[in-house]
């Protein structure tokens, strides 16, 4: 099947594919991440995968690898900036996305909920901003709050959205498309992945913390990079979800406009 072609609006002074701007939202963090690591493991692995309890351990924590070290702090902090601005028009595409859709009698509690997941969409990105810029070495306290809030937007953002959408997309005895289908299949699959690691590296952690075990610091890292890999790929079915659609900044009243494309 040929991919979407790019209507060209002659009024347009920038035009791109959403899917353009979802995968370059979906790769900079990633790719800050596998930096971060790997970069920690290559060059700070004594003092990055250190301890109080003083075992063996073969992995860096994400806050360790992510804001303990330069330059992949720096590295880090720029993926996230630069990924934002999409991720925050993502949330009001998906707002936009599933109200469009008039599902019923029960049409205000879908709308509210609609509101509800991009409001824990923005908040997890605002989150997720503020313990990249505040690290664990800086002001430990703080971090934690914020690690918290990211995790408990994001999670409740992804189970919201997976809700919305079958809602949405079977309301008045309609089936979904084969796209929909996917995407949906992704979102639920993804979502208990990540719900998964995340509880599964929050057992680790304690679990370390209370009987000091070789490498099991090492199992509650990769706990976290599942989690963290899982978040970004469930962000990246927004490519499935508008892959019809481009942006685009036209000098008609100076204001922005998102068409679709055929």
């Amino acid at each position: 099947m040929a991919g979407p072609t790019t209507n060209v609006n002659p009024n347009a002074i920038f035009q791109i594919q959403f899917a353009h701007v979802a995968k370059t939202a979906v790769l900079l963090p990633l790719t800050g991440f596998i930096f971060c690591v790997t970069w920690s493991i290559l060059y700070d692995f004594e003092s990055s995968t250190a301890t109080h309890c003083k075992v063996a351990n073969y992995l860096p924590s994400i806050s360790s690898a992510i804001g303990g070290y330069t330059p992949q702090k720096y590295v880090w902090r720029i993926c996230v900036a630069l990924h934002c601005s999409p991720r925050l028009m993502f949330a009001v595409a998906y707002y936009n996305f599933h109200t469009k859709i008039n599902v019923g009698r029960k049409n205000k509690i879908y709308t509210n909920l609609a509101a509800i997941a991009s409001f824990l969409h923005i908040s997890e990105v605002l989150a997720l901003v503020g313990l990249t810029y505040i690290s664990s070495t800086e002001n430990a306290d703080m971090h934690e709050y914020l690690f918290i809030g990211f995790m408990v937007c994001s999670l409740f953002h992804m189970l919201l959205t997976c809700v919305l959408f079958h809602w949405g997309r079977t309301a008045n005895n309609k089936e979904m498309t084969n796209r929909e289908r996917q995407s949906f299949h992704y979102k639920v699959g993804l979502f208990i992945f990540n719900l998964t690691s995340f509880l599964l590296a929050v057992y680790l952690y304690f679990r370390h913390q209370a009987y000091c075990e070789p490498g099991m610091y090492t199992w509650f890292a990769l706990g976290e990079y599942l989690t963290v890999v899982s978040n970004i790929a469930y962000n990246g079915t927004v490519i499935w979800d508008f892959s019809q659609l481009e942006v685009s900044v036209s000098n008609i009243n100076g204001t922005s406009h998102i068409h679709k494309s055929t």
